[in-house]
């Protein structure tokens, strides 16, 4: 069952076992994003409940858009603009460091194991934008949006998968993951190629002076939060005010730690950061996101202008329709002109229904769309209600596909996880090792003792009662 390492060319396996070392930051990296889903969906129910009962809605639209902020610096900023501007900045920095790390010690580190995840993410974002702008240019409506459709909410899947109680097994959960690392990396090169304002280039050079600062720092080995943490922050307001998306500074630092291990250490500087800020990117700053940018209204007229406006049905076909085949058939493509084989374990439909559930676009997809249409507030509302009716569609059907998988997931989650020996390694990872099957040889002694002195005490306790039994026969009545 082992997959092959990446350099084996003729038996590679697509969705083969991860080594135990990757199987432990998948599962860590993807418990705190599970957690931060689920808050991320319930500020997503929040902000809609709040925008949409008539006693309160008022009040929504007054605090996110509240100004709050040193108007000298030129950062005199709503609430929601905090949040999309500032909190994602932080989001993102997690995103470059999970990038870095992919690319130095995970997945992507080798040209022919990255292959089939990146092109698959690549076809998962070029399919849904093409949906996108072909339902516009027949229906006439605007191609602005095209990148709407084109991002994945690792979140939020998780949080779907929380909710319906699906347990996939590690290497589709990593190649999810994975998809979603190079989802961002190209979300992000977008953002900042797509849809930059007019560039202030003196505040550039100054977050471009404060990066490279950044960099010699970290290279000679500078410590103390009280250094980063003012220095991040600086290069962040620069970096808004040069005009080109703020977000970026963080995938700039993000990608600037040093993710790979030296002899002795138990993590990277980078792996440290990322455990310190994941819980504050996942658990605060992408669900305050949420609470501001998914309130809108869900009208019986709003929700029947996101199927016929072509701009809503664009995102709604390109994340439901267009991830689904994007992804899948990329993955399908590229193992077979790569030869690499599935898993044995697994079928092609399950990478369709984990291509489906990557159609769940939530936070990056609701940045792009309040970018892509700045200067039409009711069009960029109703490009978020169709984000959230297309990521709900998906998330339906991709549970569905799910569901009918779950029992085959449950028994390979149980295979991967078994530890009979409790070393704390799963038994799995141990089937080539000496010591492990003497433990075990051990242990199934040590019970088949106990079972025989149960037998013999049974077989006593049965002759007792027999000559009971006989020696109360023989009594007159």
């Amino acid at each position: 069952m082992a997959a092959p390492s990446p350099t084996d060319h003729h038996g590679r396996k697509f969705l083969g076992r991860l080594s135990l070392p990757e199987r432990r930051f998948v599962a860590d990296a993807l418990r705190a994003e599970t957690v931060g889903g689920v808050l991320l969906l319930v500020a997503a129910i929040a902000a809609l409940v709040w925008a949409n009962v008539p006693a309160i809605s008022g009040s929504y639209d007054s605090v996110r858009s509240f100004h709050i902020g040193p108007a000298f610096l030129g950062l005199d900023l709503s609430l929601q603009h905090w949040a999309a501007d500032g909190l994602l900045a932080i989001f993102f920095f997690v995103a470059g460091i999970e990038l870095k790390r992919e690319l130095v010690a995970g997945d992507l580190r080798d040209a022919k194991a990255a292959a089939l995840p990146v092109i698959a993410a690549l076809c998962g974002m070029a399919v849904p934008a093409l949906v996108y702008v072909l339902v516009n240019v027949l229906g006439d409506g605007s191609t602005n949006g095209w990148a709407v459709p084109t991002a994945t909410d690792i979140a939020f899947a998780l949080a779907v998968l929380a909710v319906i109680g699906t347990s996939l097994p590690s290497a589709l959960r990593a190649f999810l993951l994975t998809l979603a690392v190079v989802d961002d990396l190209f979300a992000i090169l977008i953002i900042a190629v797509f849809f930059t304002s007019d560039i202030n280039f003196l505040a550039l050079g100054g977050a471009v002076a404060g990066l490279v600062l950044f960099w010699f720092l970290l290279r000679t080995g500078v410590r103390g939060w009280y250094v980063y943490v003012p220095l991040a922050l600086a290069i962040w307001g620069l970096m808004y005010n040069s005009g080109v998306h703020a977000t970026i500074a963080g995938v700039a630092m993000g990608l600037m730690l040093r993710c790979h291990r030296k002899e002795g250490e138990h993590q990277s500087p980078g792996e440290h950061i990322e455990h310190l800020v994941r819980p504050v990117s996942a658990g605060l700053a992408v669900p305050l996101f949420a609470l501001f940018s998914a309130g809108v209204s869900l009208s019986d007229e709003a929700i029947g202008q996101v199927f016929t406006r072509p701009e809503t049905l664009g995102v709604v076909l390109g994340l439901v329709v267009g991830k689904t085949l994007g992804i899948f058939g990329g993955t399908w493509l590229a193992a077979r002109f790569t030869r690499a084989e599935l898993n044995e374990d697994l079928a092609w439909p399950d990478v369709f229904a984990v291509a489906s559930l990557a159609g769940i676009g939530f936070t990056v997809s609701l940045l792009i769309g309040e970018l892509a249409f700045t200067d039409d507030p009711v069009l960029t509302d109703e490009i978020k209600a169709a984000v959230l009716i297309g990521s709900l569609i998906a998330a339906i059907f991709a549970g569905i596909l799910l569901k009918m998988r779950n029992r085959k997931y449950r028994a390979l989650t149980e295979e991967e996880e078994r530890d009979d020996d409790l070393d704390g390694i799963p038994d799995i990872y141990e089937q080539d090792k000496p010591d492990y099957h003497l433990r075990m040889a051990k242990i199934y002694e040590a019970k088949a003792a106990e079972h025989r002195l149960k037998a013999e005490a049974a077989a006593a306790g049965a002759a007792r009662a027999a000559g009971g039994s006989s020696a109360d026969g023989g009594r007159p009545a």
